[in-house]
């Protein structure tokens, strides 16, 4: 990207969560951009843009509510961050934030969506630590499987871990 592309670039600081329910199954939702088909696309975890005047933590934790409708849920930590370019459909630098959660479980409901998630999310499930590690359909962010391990084994990072974009 040239500098003068760079200086076009919109950022859009993020909120994603690694939601957990009592037997370590991640929420995933399979999504995809504008224009594309659906069942094209990626899983990846909830989460979606911070609102103006809005912390990262307060984001996640609406983020929760709105893409699952759960209204327990325990908010820990940040554990990694993650940084890169998306066209959606013009360019933007998506800095993310990922927070832990954990929750009861259960089914989540689309009764928050807004008209576009509704359009463009095809799918969302629980996904077993397993399920993930053996799945040949792309995942985000990269390496959620690797990443996940020492999460589930009741080990967080004293700071959040820069994990790459792609």
């Amino acid at each position: 990207m040239t500098g003068a592309e760079a200086s076009e670039v919109r950022e859009r600081p993020t909120a994603r969560v690694v939601l957990l329910d009592p037997t370590d199954r991640v929420l995933l939702m399979r999504g995809r951009l504008p224009g594309s088909a659906p069942g094209a696309g990626a899983w990846f975890t909830i989460g979606g843009g911070i609102e103006p005047g809005e912390t990262a933590r307060e984001a996640a934790a609406r983020e929760i509510l709105e893409e699952t409708g759960f209204k327990e849920f325990v908010l820990g930590p940040v554990v990694w961050l993650r940084t890169g370019v998306l066209r959606v459909p013009d360019p933007a630098l998506f800095r993310e934030s990922y927070f832990l959660a954990r929750c009861s479980g259960g089914e989540p409901t689309r009764a928050g969506w807004d008209a576009m998630e509704r359009a463009l999310i095809d799918d969302v499930r629980w996904w077993s630590h397993t399920e993930i590690a053996a799945s040949r359909e792309r995942i985000f962010p990269p390496g959620l499987s690797t990443l996940l391990a020492p999460l589930l084994a009741g080990v967080l990072p004293p700071e959040p871990l820069q994990i790459p974009w792609d």
